[in-house]
């Protein structure tokens, strides 16, 4: 790349939830012209609830305490609950969009049908057959919406539907009910079912680790972000964090679940306290994997079998990018194998936001990765060097994102990574494009929560 790049074509961002705000924040902070398309009439992805494409049920809240999981450069409301509702976090995130003036970016009931690779760019074709051409694509069409559903033998004869379509629990009421997965949702959804359903079973393949949302009378991921500050050796980290979920929940074989089979933070956490509370009063009863379907009863592999009248799928989601074709999305294990989760080996134009899973808050998470993205179109333009060192890295593909840590090699973690690790390289990366991470500087250092945390147990 000797020369900059002069493009007037703008770049394309498919999607305008969290992760497509971010990446036209990013763009235009940097004067590059950009524009979105979105499927809805308005923003907020999956989390307007309104949205044919979202995953949210009446009564989801976040994992991520307020104060983790607003963007850097707009903290949520004080005022907010300190683990905001869906419909709390679609009012942020439209206030976030009009702060920044990124409507007028955004091009809305904009299906996106096809993607067309150019000589030098993309061609985008809409629902509607309009077709713009680009210089760059941003796919920021997220990953927790098209649902995935595993193969059963047999038929069920009562109701079989996935987490995806769930509402709540008022049409669970005297009913027996089995749900199939326990992430998150399936958790969440087990022990909404307790309060109505008649018997309510959760099947689960493996044990897992259970982490409250609250330590010390502070939101538990304030207080690991605090304790990452120290930068404690894998396995000391773990001992503290084994510790830690002694002395706030318990082992999990004492509430009748299985016990976990791999160290904390080697999977997904499991943020739900209720769940072993439910099974230990023996409202929630704990199952094996199902492996057959026979009329209203479902066999599971350990040879038992039960009746139901409803099972929920609470199996988790596809990384699904229709629009794209495979030849160009280099996929390894059911995910597009991007450098750093974002960057394509195989262009320099395009690029993926937001395909990311740490132990954080999303929302900072992939604003912090836009702006790398951003910084490295913004180099193509007016510093080819940065944007061949950047080149460098990425063909060397020398990074580890993990921080050590020993993912479970599952579906759940095809976009895991270590959270202080990954936002470490980013910022060196963004550092390697001559741009600074501004907005993170303005967030309180994981010191000052420490010292906060530590000032506030005193009192």
């Amino acid at each position: 790349m000797a020369e900059p790049q002069n493009d007037s074509r703008p770049v394309a961002v498919i999607g305008a939830g969290p992760s497509g705000l971010a990446s036209l924040k990013s763009l235009t902070d940097l004067g590059i012209s950009c524009v979105a398309y979105e499927s809805h009439s308005g923003v907020g992805g999956i989390w307007d609830i309104g949205n044919a494409r979202s995953s949210v049920y009446q009564n989801t809240h976040t994992i991520t305490s307020r104060e983790v999981t607003g963007y850097a450069d707009l903290p949520m409301d004080r005022a907010l609950p300190a683990y905001p509702r869906h419909d709390q976090v679609l009012g942020y995130l439209r206030q976030y969009a009009e702060r920044f003036d990124l409507l007028k970016l955004i091009r809305f009931n904009s299906d996106v049908t096809g993607v067309e690779r150019l000589t030098d760019g993309w061609r985008v074709t809409t629902g509607d057959g309009e077709q713009h051409e680009h210089s760059a694509l941003i796919i920021a069409n997220g990953h927790n919406w098209h649902p995935y559903l595993p193969a059963f033998s047999g038929k069920f004869d009562g109701e079989l539907l996935h987490s995806r379509d769930y509402t709540n629990a008022a049409a669970l009421t005297g009913k027996r009910v089995l749900v199939v997965g326990a992430g998150n949702s399936g958790c969440d959804i087990a022990v909404e079912a307790a309060g109505v359903a008649d018997h309510v079973a959760i099947s689960m393949r493996r044990g897992y680790h259970f982490f409250p949302k609250f330590i010390f009378g502070k939101p538990a991921d304030q207080v690991s972000e605090s304790s990452q500050h120290l930068r404690l050796p894998p396995p000391v980290a773990r001992a503290v964090y084994r510790t830690m979920l002694k002395l706030s929940i318990g082992r999990p074989e004492q509430f009748g679940l299985p016990k976990p089979d791999h160290e904390p933070l080697e999977s997904p956490p499991i943020v739900n306290s209720l769940l072993p509370y439910y099974c230990a009063h023996g409202r929630v009863k704990v199952r094996k994997a199902p492996v057959r379907f026979d009329g209203k009863f479902v066999e599971f592999s350990d040879g038992t079998s039960e009746e139901y009248d409803t099972v929920i799928l609470a199996t988790g989601f596809r990384i699904h990018i229709p629009f794209v074709g495979e030849e160009h999305l280099d996929w390894v294990k059911e995910r597009p194998d991007f450098y750093l989760l974002a960057f394509s080996p195989r262009y320099d134009d395009l690029f993926i936001a937001g395909m990311t899973d740490g132990t954080g808050g999303h929302f900072p998470t992939v604003e912090l990765q836009s702006r790398v993205i951003a910084g490295y179109l913004a180099a193509r333009r007016r510093d080819p060097e940065a944007a061949r060192r950047f080149d460098d890295l990425k063909r060397s593909r020398s990074v580890d994102i993990t921080g050590g840590i020993n993912f479970l090699d599952s579906r759940r973690n095809l976009t895991q990574f270590e959270l202080t690790t990954y936002l470490r390289i980013l910022r060196d990366h963004l550092a390697v494009l001559g741009g600074q991470d501004t907005t993170y500087a303005r967030r309180p250092s994981l010191l000052q929560q420490a010292a906060e945390l530590l000032q506030g147990g005193r009192k």
